[in-house]
């Protein structure tokens, strides 16, 4: 993750209050971490399959509607 991106997550005014108590972490942390990005982003795509599969629905019905 980008330092001022968990800047701003954090809320800290200043860069060097994230850096001085986030640097501490090590390779398991950013593996861990890339390991959540990774399920948020098969979630993200799980939503945008199921969101086309409902539109699809909702264009089915509008063939069977009486006019």
């Amino acid at each position: 993750m980008y330092p001022e991106t968990l800047q701003y997550l954090m809320g800290h005014s200043d860069i060097s209050v994230t850096m001085n108590t986030y640097t501490h972490l090590g390779l398991e942390d950013a593996v861990e971490e890339m390991g959540r990005i990774k399920e948020m982003e098969n979630a993200r795509k799980e939503q945008e399959k199921l969101a086309g599969k409902s539109d699809e629905i909702k264009g089915s019905k509008r063939m069977f509607r009486a006019g």
